[in-house]
């Protein structure tokens, strides 16, 4: 996936040298308030630098200034690796954060420490091929390692001692540690784009050894106090240190509010993501690579639907900023770097109204609370209910409410489920709580005030033999929800898909981007 990530360019390094003076005097005319973007690239892209390099840094043969700078990189952790310091974001697997938290033996973390240095000094053996640089790179991410890990040992041993709680410490150790992906990737990319004669520039945003505790805002604006656009390349951390703390509020969504948030303090023009997949009308792997297409528009409505259902365009709240602020979002398929992908915007509806896409979320638990008494206590019971989900950091997809009976259906794992549930059943014990593990597919757009639209979703689904255990449709009208069995859900894709989106066509919104 690394290979050949450290190859020399010298076409373009020569290019560098020759035209230097050239370029200094052509800045000294450049306005230096002129547009830029700001661009985030996600973890799968960021593992394979030569696409990094050539589809994203150097696309259409940008090897001059006025093509190369006045963008601004803000770069995730390589695939995999806050997997690893964290715990996995789809097993739930442990990674050195899950195992320092709830381990009795320091070897666990410990153990699961010297894996992370292991893989990290493994890319950095696959990216650099000069022993003076490979030796740079594993003593920048080296150090940083060692610190977090004398930290956690440091920590562990004072919380062995009553009067110190290891729970009220476990939000900074997991910033800290996620912190060392982002430090590693962004430094790493630095020094390769320097090979390559490009004038980068590390944006260290991850607050490692300094004392003063500022916000998400504060930060930014301090990193990039003197970053000339026309002449430097900024490749910032995805994860940024803040008072408050930037997982807490936003969890693994924090390096998309970095982004966001250094596009709205920066004055972007345009605010892009660079994934390794299109945002498109489904999965391809579920319907096929000739059924599936690009959306080529949406808005930011439509983005927080996806959101919702786990298949994030962008998070929420980095969404709104963008949002606000009228800057337009572009999502890019790294490999696909002459697609102009799909542009995000804020007033963005399709001319004709329509299913857009079909997305869906398997591993969903129905948390479904009946109680006789509940009839003229409804809200009392939602409330007790909500406060149970958000104190175990409950993720809710949708819910439905009749007379006596709420069900949540929860984006949660089968271990914070059953804390729930007798969270619920302490607060009400004459409860009925059923626990059931469904799926939820869902018909999104931009425009879905069709007569008739939900009927068609429904005939779809039943005359490929699915049966529907519930349906959800707000008056918004941005989507319409199916909650079914888990073992129906890909063919639910397949027969919305195609009843819903298929007998479009897609070329006018493609080509609207």
């Amino acid at each position: 996936m690394f290979s050949a990530a450290a190859e020399f360019w010298g076409t373009s390094r020569a290019y560098f040298a020759a035209t230097a003076q050239s370029q200094s005097e052509d800045g000294q005319q450049r306005d230096a308030m002129k547009t830029h973007t700001v661009e985030k690239i996600g973890g799968t892209s960021m593992s394979d630098y030569r696409a990094v390099r050539d589809n994203i840094v150097f696309k259409n043969g940008r090897v001059n200034s006025e093509g190369l700078y006045q963008r601004v990189f803000v770069v995730s952790a390589y695939g995999g690796m806050t997997d690893m310091l964290l715990e996995h974001k789809k097993s739930g697997r442990p990674g050195v954060f899950a195992l320092f938290a709830g381990a009795d033996d320091e070897r666990e973390w410990s153990d699961a420490m010297g894996a992370v240095r292991k893989r990290m000094e493994e890319i950095n053996a696959s990216l650099f091929k000069d022993d003076v640089t490979l030796a740079k790179a594993n003593a920048f991410i080296g150090e940083r390692v060692d610190d977090a890990a004398r930290c956690l040992a440091d920590l562990e041993r004072v919380c062995q001692h009553g009067h110190f709680a290891l729970e009220g410490h476990l939000d900074v150790v997991s910033e800290m540690l996620a912190s060392l992906g982002e430090a590693h990737s962004a430094w790493n990319t630095v020094q390769l784009l320097k090979h390559e004669g490009v004038n980068a520039r590390f944006v260290d945003l991850t607050g490692w050894r300094d004392g003063e505790h500022k916000t998400l805002d504060e930060r930014i604006e301090q990193a990039f106090a003197d970053v000339d656009f026309a002449r430097e390349l900024p490749i910032a951390t995805g994860y940024a240190h803040t008072a408050d703390g930037l997982m807490k509020t936003f969890a693994r969504g924090y390096s998309e509010m970095t982004f966001s948030r250094i596009a709205v303090l920066t004055g972007a023009s345009e605010a892009i993501i660079h994934k390794e997949y299109h945002l498109s009308s489904a999965d391809p792997r579920l319907v096929g690579e000739e059924q599936a297409v690009p959306i080529g528009r949406t808005n930011y409505d439509v983005a927080d639907q996806l959101a919702n259902l786990g298949m994030e365009a962008i998070h929420p709240r980095a969404a709104k900023g963008l949002r606000q602020n009228a800057i337009p979002l572009r999502v890019m398929n790294t490999f696909e770097p002459e697609h102009r992908g799909t542009l995000v915007t804020g007033d963005y509806v399709s001319d004709t109204p329509r299913v857009e896409i079909i997305a869906g979320r398997k591993n969903i638990y129905a948390v479904e609370c009946f109680d006789q008494d509940m009839m003229g206590s409804m809200t009392s019971y939602d409330q007790a209910i909500n406060d149970a989900i958000a104190r175990f950091k409950g993720a809710v997809v949708t819910k439905d409410i009749n007379a006596n009976t709420i069900t949540h259906y929860l984006g949660s794992t089968l271990k914070t489920v059953k804390r729930i549930k007798s969270a619920i059943n302490e607060r009400f014990p004459d409860c009925d709580i059923q626990v059931r593990k469904v799926a939820v597919v869902s018909a999104i757009g931009t425009d879905m005030k069709v007569s008739g639209m939900l009927s068609r979703a429904v005939g779809a689904l039943a005359s490929s033999g699915i049966s529907i255990l519930a349906v959800h449709q707000s008056m918004r009208q941005v989507d319409m929800q199916f909650i079914i069995d888990e073992s129906d859900y890909e063919s639910a894709v397949k027969s919305l898909h195609a009843a819903l989106v298929e007998v479009h066509e897609h070329g006018d919104a493609i080509c609207a981007a």
